[in-house]
């Protein structure tokens, strides 16, 4: 089993910075992938950036190229997303997830374990 657990989020103003990070217990192999997702009220969840567990194969979902940067620590177990100049619109539930033993997807479907999700209030 798996289990993902991710923290970060709070409330800052336009133009700021914050880092989420996603600690994983559990099973965690080299070809793994880990994703970022992000949940707005009213509107589905969409993809906002995922790379191998081992590195490589990372992409992003345009609104965030450039201002995103996804990484993470093979030896914590913990994944990164690195958010800078951060817009209202930014403002979400980020969820991480976990794909096992497959590239990187910008399809929340094709995730395997989720986190609870960490609150990202950006103000204007």
């Amino acid at each position: 089993q798996v289990q993902l657990v991710e923290s970060g989020g709070g409330l800052v103003q336009a133009g700021g910075s914050l880092r989420l990070s996603c600690v994983a217990s559990g099973n965690i192999f080299s070809s793994n992938s880990v994703g970022w997702f992000r949940q707005a009220p009213g509107k589905e969840r969409e993809f906002v950036a995922a790379t191998i567990w081992s590195g490589g194969s990372t992409i992003y979902a345009d609104f965030g190229k450039g201002r995103f940067t996804i990484s993470r620590d093979i030896s914590k177990n913990t994944a990164y997303l690195q958010m800078n100049s951060l817009k209202p619109e930014d403002t979400a539930v980020y969820y991480c997830a976990l794909r096992l033993n497959s590239w990187s997807s910008r399809k929340a479907v094709e995730y395997d374990y989720w986190g609870q999700g960490t609150q990202v209030t950006v103000s204007s």
